[in-house]
């Protein structure tokens, strides 16, 4: 993690558990640490954009809390990095294991009748989370974390890839799309961890614009948001697929992908 030298702003002397590799309050007095605070837009304002897409095409709610469930990872990933305080800590940690729970209903129950629920797996999903937060507030170990979130996104990938093999093919691109940038902003995320040293070296050379490519947990943040983004909409095609809907990707400006849910064909 970060070494402890660092300049002292609004927000105080840091209490969270964890310090990443920015060097903190050096772009600005009231926030932390900025790239990492300000790359969570990513994580804020297009799962907010998808939810309101998602409610108007009267989809089902859970996919609607999909979405304002990455979008509250955004939210407190943006007060723990701009405070640094352990109580937004716990904002931006336990938001990751209860949205994550909710992607897993929604993939684990895509292929249910239409407005069916699954009681078994809602209580099973709220007692992992429960269990989750109530060791993990008691025992402040980020690795705990770290290991818990690692094995629901496990069960996501295991679940996505059974599905693009076995059932719906022609959704490899975007499964495996999907896949990819989260796991190369988790080797950024991991390179950050263990060369922070040698980047913070790094940024003493190089021009602040160059430099600011180094902050590679700001990437994390942008990489892992358009990563979950994108498995939403995985989950939302193979649901709408599934109910005979006619599911249409657009792009936003021509970039940014959307998921529009087309009725269903009238014979």
């Amino acid at each position: 993690m970060a070494p402890s030298a660092d300049r002292q702003g609004y927000w105080g002397r840091p209490t969270s558990t964890l310090d990443w590799c920015e060097e903190n309050y050096v772009a600005s007095f009231y926030i932390a640490e900025f790239w990492n605070t300000v790359s969570n837009l990513i994580m804020i304002l297009p799962p907010i954009c998808g939810a309101i897409q998602t409610f108007r095409d009267g989809l089902e709610f859970r996919y609607v809390c999909s979405f304002l469930g990455l979008a509250a990872v955004g939210v407190g990933s943006w007060c723990f990095h701009m405070t640094l305080l352990y109580e937004m800590q716990l904002l931006d940690e336990l938001p990751m294991i209860y949205s994550t729970c909710i992607f897993v209903y929604c993939l684990y129950e895509c292929f249910k009748q239409e407005k069916s629920i699954s009681l078994f797996l809602i209580a099973l999903l709220l007692i992992f989370s429960v269990s989750v937060t109530v060791v993990y507030l008691q025992w402040k170990e980020p690795v705990f974390h770290q290991v818990m979130y690692g094995a629901l996104v496990a069960c996501l990938v295991m679940r996505s890839v059974f599905i693009v093999t076995w059932v719906y093919p022609w959704l490899r691109p975007l499964c495996y799309t999907s896949l990819g940038i989260f796991l190369f902003g988790f080797l950024l995320w991991n390179i950050d961890n263990i060369f922070c040293d040698t980047l913070r070296a790094s940024r003493q050379t190089l021009p602040s614009g160059v430099g600011v490519v180094t902050q590679f947990h700001a990437w994390w943040h942008i990489f892992t948001g358009l990563g979950s983004y994108l498995h939403i909409l995985l989950s939302l095609q193979i649901r709408s697929t599934y109910l005979k809907y006619r599911p249409n990707v657009k792009f936003l400006c021509g970039v940014w992908p959307t998921l529009h849910i087309e009725p269903q064909k009238t014979s």
